[in-house]
């Protein structure tokens, strides 16, 4: 696909300044005047916090919003799909037939699924910063972790309603506690057919027009009744007018927009090449695995899904980054910045050279990336078995050391969620769980080579065929509550353990720990150092009215609902039911469920399906309440258009688009093509 040259000209970094509407801003950093001048909207603080209250953080990676009074919370259907797989079984497939509730006993629990709320928000960089002074490799690694750690006790302590969260911005130019209350028991209540929350499938994802009922609905439950949420958004039964001012709020899971040069040509060719080329051919296995039996699919469906999607997410950011015009803007922003800062003598002293110094890191990136991917970051390829395997293993390990010697993931402040990965219950195909082990083995080997040291600690003399065969029928982790007591049993229990799996992790897990290390006293400690004085740079050059890359942290941004105009063509913003029944021909994937075709005479033609907006999102965004400056929720956010996957690089207010399905279409389909009054009735208030 060729690119837009405005999509090129991206990045109005240029002058290290956003454009209009670009921006993931945070909640305690939000351009209230920026917007008014920019949208009309008048948004103050009430207005910030009563979105900040209702906007919901999902652990299936997804954002979300209350939207009750009585604990329910509006998102994706694809947020979802790992709940209903998990309460589907043989012969019933939640996820291809939807799943829908009659009353409140009916909402089943989905499993493995925490829900956050953001209550507040600390800077806590002056604490870390002291610290960390005079600090250099592995000791600066462990006091910055220490000093985020005692952070995290100070503010939560041993409350387990709340989870705290000390992270780095502006790649450690500044760091921040985030406080959530947590939920543990999110139940589903809502979920429609996959043939309409994903209608048009892969050929329209990251696309528009579309005409996706991409909505699911869970509540929260607290002491096993459901939780009164007084703070919550209203539903909008109107849409949204082409130009009307309009926001999300939601939790974007990462962007690269302050990487140096040498990072994002090292992204370009190291990360991304070989992630691609590995992902295209685990896509395929994927699907030979669904070919089997309807039993295999129904498995590995939602599984694909999140395959497929990550393939065209990574394919429009490696379009970005092998785009020569793209790449020159991003020089240009770089020289810019450097330039001013040699400008300022003193600056420059305070400086130094933090980009020469990332260059070197790079060279240790190029050196440990493969090793520190295959044994670390993709081990066990996604085998849950696996994944249990070495929670346990490691849990029990890093416990047993002293807290300034562990891991960051199991300091106490973090170890609970850890254990209830480890613990949560829910299915496992073993199958489905041996294909991915068997893959991540084979390219272990493939990419790390037979003579490999680490190669040949991992597999011995087996094949990789073999020992996944082996290790997936010998374990019993699928118990949880074998499990549990493996857990509770600590370090004594692991070390006594014979399961195969555990066994194997016992020997496996040393070579990841060991690649984290190196990773973090090579390569991600040096770059946060010398990212924190290029954050220097950019508030002494630019000033503070600039906004942190993405980190999975809630964000507000802000735009417009409009089209867009891409080689002469026009797309206008709105779609509609009219259209979708036009789109529709019967056939995979732009096939309706009967439902829907036997209630086409009862909706307005005319109702807005989705429309798209200039916001600012990315991935983690989905299921983003899209909210008027009223605070009304009008819609979901629920994907992009093509020409927005370069915006973990930068962003193009003229081509990049959000895509959201309006809330008026979701009410009128719970109404008039599912039979659910009362739940219409508790989202509009009726």
């Amino acid at each position: 696909m060729k690119r837009a040259s405005s999509l090129i000209a991206l990045i109005a970094m240029v002058a290290g300044q956003a454009y209009a509407a670009e921006g993931l801003w945070t909640f305690d950093k939000a351009p209230i005047d920026k917007i008014r001048a920019e949208t009309g909207a008048v948004i103050d603080q009430a207005w910030l916090d009563h979105v900040r209250l209702s906007a919901v953080r999902l652990s299936s990676g997804c954002s979300a919003s209350v939207v009750s009074g009585q604990g329910l919370v509006a998102t994706n259907n694809h947020c979802v799909e790992g709940c209903e797989s998990d309460l589907s079984a043989r012969g019933t497939d939640y996820v291809k037939q939807g799943f829908s509730t009659a009353k409140r006993e009916d909402e089943r629990r989905c499993p493995g699924m925490d829900a956050e709320i953001l209550t507040s928000i600390s800077d806590i960089t002056t604490q870390v910063n002291a610290a960390t002074a005079g600090k250099t490799d592995r000791a600066y690694t462990l006091a910055r972790d220490g000093a985020l750690t005692t952070a995290e006790q100070a503010a939560c302590g041993s409350d387990t309603a709340y989870r705290c969260e000390a992270l780095a911005f502006f790649g450690g130019g500044q760091f921040k506690l985030h406080k959530y209350r947590k939920y543990s028991d999110v139940r589903l209540v809502f979920a429609p057919e996959q043939l309409i929350g994903f209608f048009g499938g892969d050929p329209d994802n990251f696309n528009f027009p579309r005409y996706d009922l991409d909505i699911s609905f869970v509540r929260l439950y607290e002491n096993g009744r459901p939780l009164a949420t007084p703070e919550h958004l209203t539903w909008s039964r109107t849409a949204p007018r082409p130009g009307d001012a309009v926001f999300t709020a939601g939790n974007p899971g990462s962007s690269f927009r302050n990487m140096t040069m040498t990072q994002l040509a090292d992204e370009r060719d190291t990360l991304l090449r070989i992630t691609n080329i590995q992902r295209a051919e685990l896509r395929g296995r994927m699907i030979e695995f669904g070919k089997t039996s309807v039993e295999a699919k129904r498995v590995s469906d939602n599984r694909l899904f999140g395959v497929e999607n990550s393939a065209k997410r990574d394919y429009g950011r490696q379009l970005a980054l092998s785009d020569p015009a793209f790449m020159a803007s991003r020089q240009a922003a770089e020289t810019d910045l450097r330039d001013r800062v040699r400008a300022d003598a003193a600056l420059a002293a305070r400086i130094g050279d933090p980009w020469g110094e990332i260059a070197t890191a790079q060279r240790a990136y190029r050196e440990h990336w493969l090793a520190y991917r295959e044994l670390e970051t993709a081990a066990g390829g996604g085998s849950d078995l696996f994944d249990f395997a070495r929670l346990l293993v490691r849990g029990a390990r890093e416990q047993a050391k002293p807290e300034a010697d562990r891991l960051p993931a199991y300091a106490p402040t973090r170890i609970g969620a850890i254990q209830r990965d480890a613990l949560d219950n829910f299915p496992v195909d073993p199958a489905l769980d041996q294909m991915f082990l068997e893959f991540w083995l084979l390219k272990a080997r493939e990419y790390l080579t037979v003579d490999s040291p680490a190669v040949k600690t991992i597999l011995g003399s087996d094949s990789p065929e073999t020992l996944s065969r082996r290790l997936i029928s010998g374990t019993r982790l699928a118990d949880p509550a074998l499990r549990k007591r493996l857990w509770d049993g600590g370090l004594p229990a692991i070390e006594a353990s014979t399961d195969p799996m555990i066994v194997f992790l016992r020997k496996m897990d040393e070579l990841g720990v060991a690649e984290q290390k190196t990773w973090t006293s090579q390569v991600s400690g040096p770059i946060e150092r010398a990212q924190a004085r290029i954050t220097q740079a950019r508030f002494a050059v630019y000033g503070q009215s600039i906004y942190p890359d993405a980190n999975f942290t809630l964000r507000l941004s802000y735009g417009k609902v409009e089209g867009w105009t891409y080689n002469g063509q026009t797309v206008p913003p709105t779609t509609n039911f009219a259209g979708l029944y036009q789109r529709a021909t019967g056939q995979f994937p732009f096939a309706l469920p009967a439902k829907w075709v036997a209630a086409k005479d009862k909706l307005n033609p005319n109702t807005v399906l989705n429309f798209s907006t200039s916001n600012d999102i990315l991935g983690g965004n989905s299921g983003s309440p899209t909210v008027n400056a009223r605070g009304e929720i009008v819609g979901l956010a629920f994907d992009g258009n093509i020409l927005s996957l370069g915006g973990q690089y930068g962003f193009d207010p003229a081509v990049n688009r959000s895509v959201i399905v309006a809330t008026v279409a979701i009410t009128e389909a719970l109404e008039k093509v599912y039979g659910q009054p009362r739940l219409a009735a508790e989202l509009t208030g009726n």
